[in-house]
């Protein structure tokens, strides 16, 4: 009877000029679509890809602005001043991502609680004291160097807070995410991005390098407001300042092993992705061989952003499915996160290979030239990053910071060991980013070891258990 119906119905679709093998290639083609829609929200993919890519273009569309309205000294200088604004992150010692678990459990649970919130209000203000005393210190600094002017110590300690104001965002998007207010928050994300790129690209027909950073931080402190009033609103921040300090107490009495587990994970990371921003001046001086380094860490970072498009959207489902010890769930979702990822690493590694050299010299102009050896490792670098990142991201959001911390303590060894080996052996700028990439590619499979062996592990003994 079934088969009847069926061949009805195909003959009635041929009547009417319907082709079937039509409605066939749109059912396959929306089978893929409910499958994602199963695992993530589909808004949040597409808004979270755009504002990765249109993280990945800041980068690059900053070098090429630099390289243009800068000489290379200054252009070193802004990048060094860039780095150590974003090495803020080291003083988060991991507590944005404990907000996240913490916020994320009462969330999953349907609870509420006004000491968590309290917390991350109080880590949250600490951040924001953190970045104005520093760009003071930088300001300080820069002013005690006698070639130095007023306004450029000024232009100085401004790109530096425009930099290290990403360590107050931090916090914020982790517990937007928790609370499930990602779309939200991407929103915002996505008006940062764009505004800061167009406001960068805005120097080359003219506006001053001083008004860019005053316009660039303004728009910073606008979404920053915004942002906090939509948290106050969901109850995951409170507003009011006083308890800060004893919140803030309270925040390291209860949570004193994670942080110090997930300070060292982020001491190790900040080790990892900064320390070469220290170690090329001093070994290799200023000039080219930081510009190749930072062209080089701007492709290889940037693609951490552009896997975050594919990773951040199946957190929601891959914390569920760990809570719910499904681990048939959790390995799906995981598996996803790693297809998306893939997809964009493998286009770029193309990109890289056939057209790199004509493409990193469009973008530097007569700054520096990346030695085509450099080319062939960042893509090397890249995959391993692409392993790294699908393992790292579900340990970090499931509280697994034990292990990602004995990953770290490794990482920070081996580039010491490896740094030592290259600047001993004279080895150059290429010999310093080969040495990296083979160290990266170990600590890479340290964590999808330990991704094997804990949260899959864990669920599916809760499964059999269950």
């Amino acid at each position: 009877m079934l088969i009847k119906r069926m061949q009805r119905g195909a003959d009635y679709c041929i009547g009417m000029g319907v082709d079937i093998s039509t409605i066939d290639q749109k059912s396959a083609l929306r089978r893929p679509l409910r499958l994602l829609g199963s695992l993530m929200s589909l808004r949040f993919l597409v808004l979270r890809a755009s504002t990765a890519a249109a993280a990945v273009a800041f980068g690059l569309v900053q070098t090429f602005v630099f390289a243009r309205v800068l000489d290379a000294q200054d252009f070193s200088l802004y990048i060094l001043v860039g780095s150590l604004g974003m090495s803020l992150w080291l003083f988060d010692l991991g507590a944005a991502k404990i907000l996240y678990v913490r916020q994320r459990a009462l969330y999953i649970a349907g609870a509420k609680d006004a000491g968590i919130a309290a917390q991350s209000t109080a880590v949250v203000i600490t951040y924001a004291v953190l970045v104005a005393l520093c760009t003071l210190i930088c300001l300080t600094v820069m002013l005690r160097r006698p070639t130095v002017p007023l306004l450029d110590a000024v232009e100085f300690s401004l790109f530096f807070s425009f930099a290290a104001l990403n360590l107050v965002w931090y916090p914020l998007r982790n517990v937007s995410a928790a609370v499930d207010e990602y779309v939200h928050f991407e929103g915002l994300e996505a008006i940062r991005r764009i505004g800061h790129i167009l406001l960068m690209l805005a120097m080359l027909i003219g506006l001053p390098l001083p008004a860019f950073l005053v316009l660039a931080n303004g728009l910073w402190f606008v979404l920053l407001a915004v942002a906090i009033k939509r948290l106050v609103h969901k109850q995951a921040l409170l507003l009011k300042l006083r308890g800060a300090s004893a919140a803030l107490k309270r925040f390291w009495h209860e949570n004193r092993r994670e942080l110090l587990r997930s300070g060292n994970y982020a001491a190790g990371e900040l080790t990892v992705y900064n320390f070469p921003y220290m170690i090329v001046p001093a070994a290799f001086g200023l000039g080219a061989p930081m510009i190749i380094l930072d062209t080089v860490f701007k492709v290889f970072r940037g693609a951490t952003l552009i896997y975050a498009a594919g990773l951040d959207p199946v957190v929601p489902q891959q914390t569920r499915a760990y809570a719910a010890r499904d681990v048939s769930t959790l390995k799906k979702a995981t598996l996803t996160s790693a297809i998306l990822c893939a997809i964009p690493t493998v286009i770029l590694c193309a990109l890289l290979l056939v057209a790199g050299d004509r493409l990193f010299a469009i973008l530097l102009g007569n700054a520096a030239t990346i030695p085509h050896e450099v080319t062939l490792i960042l893509v090397v670098l890249l995959l391993a990053n692409l392993a790294q990142n699908v393992a790292n991201n579900l340990l970090l959001h499931l509280g697994f910071f034990h292990e990602i911390a004995r990953v770290a303590t490794f990482l920070v060894i081996a580039m010491a060991a490896m740094t030592a080996i290259v600047v001993g052996a004279g080895l150059g700028i290429t010999g310093f980013i080969a040495g990296y990439a083979i160290v990266y590619i170990a600590g890479g499979a340290l964590y999808v070891s330990y991704m094997v062996r804990g949260p899959f592990r864990i669920a599916a003994a809760g499964r059999t258990e269950g």
